[in-house]
């Protein structure tokens, strides 16, 4: 096997492993706080390493271009859909008060559901 074979198996196995562990801590954890971490952060490594293998295995400039681009997307989209589950859970009382460090999302929907309920100044 040539090193670049083997740098491709390295990032094929640790890859595939940690998408395993992420898999396994969506199902383990307790609540939704920690089920969204154990989602997104080995995750994005995981299927940063899978495509560094696919890359690395192909040996093609064309297509290494087009695996940046999935790696590229998954930075842009991760971020933000964690951000949305969290949100919607916590709206929704999936997110308990005893979990918070800090608390700062209350005050915001407090602002927003009194200039709701007062009538328009025109």
């Amino acid at each position: 096997m040539s090193p670049l074979e083997w740098l491709a198996s390295v990032c094929f196995i640790l890859g595939c492993s940690l998408n395993l562990i992420a898999a396994i801590g969506a199902l383990r954890f307790p609540d939704l706080l920690a089920r969204m971490h154990a989602a997104t952060k080995p995750q994005v490594l995981g299927l940063i390493l899978t495509m560094a293998g696919l890359a690395a295995s192909l040996g093609s400039s064309q297509l290494t271009w087009k695996l940046l681009i999935v790696v590229l997307f998954q930075f842009m989209t991760a971020p933000v859909s964690a951000h949305m589950v969290g949100r919607s859970g916590y709206r929704t009382g999936k997110v308990r008060d005893e979990d918070l460090v800090v608390d700062e999302l209350t005050e915001d929907l407090r602002r927003v559901q009194q200039a709701d309920t007062q009538p328009p100044t025109s």
